[in-house]
């Protein structure tokens, strides 16, 4: 298909090192070509706050030539006990039809001059269900990701920057999709969307997951596909998004974090406001009891919410318990719209374009702070808020 990247047989290593410890090499290991003929390396026993390089081979055989090399770095989060500063770009809905340029996004260049320490893609990464061909096949779904992580501007940008990938309903299944919903996806399946992902993206284990980034900053980022009941059923005590397990982890883990700054990056809003007729999130009326539960819990943790899905970048605080809400909105202009509600009540900053967010975390005369700011798809600052810890 135009655009795509057929992959193919082949071995690849890994090697590994820093300037104190010198390197390690992984022997060859093949691709496997019912992963879409891509394989995974763990690296164990990595210091805080040190840079590694690494240098990926490629070989139709152990004993071939090279055939293909590539070169990176990276630096590990700071130790818990370090106050560093730390900054971390975030994004969301990066859909074919709507980027805006040929070699990948206007923003991933803007998001590399930063040098931010870390990025998140909150999701809606690729779209299986818009564009046709819809993804009604596996192999359409992969050649989703491949057409989208071939581009050069998203390939420098990924070569450079920590990342962490978060999905939800589009590179999962379908819109607004839950297990066991009717699909009109033909032959493609909401666990092999699961598998694809898993696939295609740097993520070990569960799909909830928390980071500790020195001393003054730890972020959750949680699942919200997998666990939860239809979109229809009845709202109350039983209906969820995130289910019982990852409800307990993520209370567990904030109680037990003595972090300065903790902050949910989470797939889709839980503070809002949305679109009036939506019913796919926390923020929505048909998930209002789960909702409630969770922003009572955060206010009173002094959290601070971060998220993707909508297509408009705001700033919001919760009129109950006063939880803030930051969503980074769209990666394109195009890809924009604004927010149609009535009661916008909530809202401190609203812009119907796209672009990302940025945040950093510092200490200034020693009082650490979290200053977050929306980016349009220039990089341009459009908003600015700064939170001095309490």
């Amino acid at each position: 298909m135009a655009d795509g990247v057929q992959g193919a047989p082949g071995f690849v290593r890994l090697t590994c090192g820093s300037e104190d410890e010198g390197e390690q090499q992984a022997g060859w290991v093949q691709v496997n070509p019912d992963e879409d003929f891509t394989t995974q390396f763990d690296l164990f026993g990595l210091k805080p706050g040190t840079r590694y390089s690494l240098a990926v081979e490629a070989s139709g055989t152990p004993e071939s030539d090279i055939s293909a090399l590539l070169e990176s770095s990276f630096r590990t989060a700071p130790a818990p006990e370090k106050a560093s500063r730390v900054s971390f770009t975030v994004v969301t809905g990066s859909r074919w039809k709507t980027m805006d340029h040929p070699d990948g996004h206007n923003i991933y260049v803007h998001m590399r001059a930063l040098k931010p320490s870390f990025f998140v893609h909150t999701g809606d990464i690729v779209y299986y269900d818009h564009l046709h061909p819809y993804a009604t096949h596996i192999d359409l779904a992969r050649f989703r990701w491949t057409r989208m992580y071939s581009l050069p501007r998203i390939v420098a940008f990924h070569n450079e920057i920590h990342s962490y990938f978060i999905r939800d309903d589009h590179d999962t299944w379908q819109n607004d999709c839950w297990p066991g919903m009717t699909p009109f996806m033909g032959n493609f399946t909401l666990e092999e969307g699961q598998s694809v992902f898993a696939e295609q993206t740097p993520v070990v284990g569960k799909t909830y997951r928390t980071f500790r980034w020195g001393k003054d900053l730890q972020v959750w980022m949680t699942e919200g596909r997998d666990y939860r009941s239809p979109n229809t059923m009845p709202d109350g005590p039983d209906k969820t998004i995130w289910g019982a397990e990852q409800m307990a982890w993520f209370k567990r883990t904030v109680l037990e974090s003595d972090a300065t700054f903790r902050m949910l990056i989470s797939p889709s809003p839980i503070v809002g406001p949305d679109h009036k007729g939506k019913l796919d999130n926390h923020s929505n009326k048909n998930f209002t009891y789960e909702g409630d539960l969770i922003r009572t819990f955060m206010a009173e943790q002094n959290m601070i919410v971060v998220c993707g899905d909508r297509h408009w970048q705001y700033t919001s605080e919760d009129t109950r318990t006063g939880l803030p809400e930051y969503s980074c909105g769209p990666t394109t202009d195009r890809h924009a719209t604004m927010v149609d509600n009535e009661d916008l009540s909530m809202i401190k900053y609203v812009a119907a374009i796209g672009g990302f967010l940025s945040v950093t975390v510092e200490r200034v005369d020693g009082t650490p702070r979290a200053v977050f700011r929306h980016h349009d798809v220039n990089g341009k600052v459009v908003n600015e808020e700064v939170r001095v810890a309490e």
